[in-house]
């Protein structure tokens, strides 16, 4: 998930958008399959999508982000019913593309920022 402008995405930014991305997969396996991701899973598909954006992070972060996404994708199950949960995932996912524009995946991005910042500091 990227700002629509050619600015390149900040450190941060990037793992904000990873938080949410992995979020997003995390979500739709669950629905889909009636699973979670390991963390094992969750580092691997965060080394993917940071391969196809150019960028990197090391293992242990990948897996702190992971976990954050985990934390974040179960809270979102917990919270809403199984159809809500589904419109969620498939908003998040949608969302994943920067022409696609979506209040829902604007909220969600919003909480994971707020995850990153609370995860930095506990």
């Amino acid at each position: 998930m990227r700002v629509r402008d050619d600015t390149p995405p900040t450190p941060r930014g990037i793992r904000v958008a990873l938080i949410f991305a992995l979020a997003a997969e995390r979500l739709s396996a669950y629905y889909e399959h009636g699973q979670w991701l390991t963390e094992a899973q969750g580092a691997t598909l965060a080394a993917d999508w940071l391969a196809r954006s150019k960028n990197s992070l090391p293992l242990g972060e990948r897996r702190q982000l992971s976990a954050l996404s985990n934390q974040f994708a179960r809270q979102i199950a917990g919270q809403l019913s199984r159809e809500a949960g589904l419109y969620t995932a498939h908003e998040m996912t949608e969302a994943l593309d920067p022409n696609y524009h979506s209040e829902l995946a604007q909220t969600m991005l919003a909480e994971c920022e707020k995850l990153l910042d609370e995860g930095a500091t506990g």
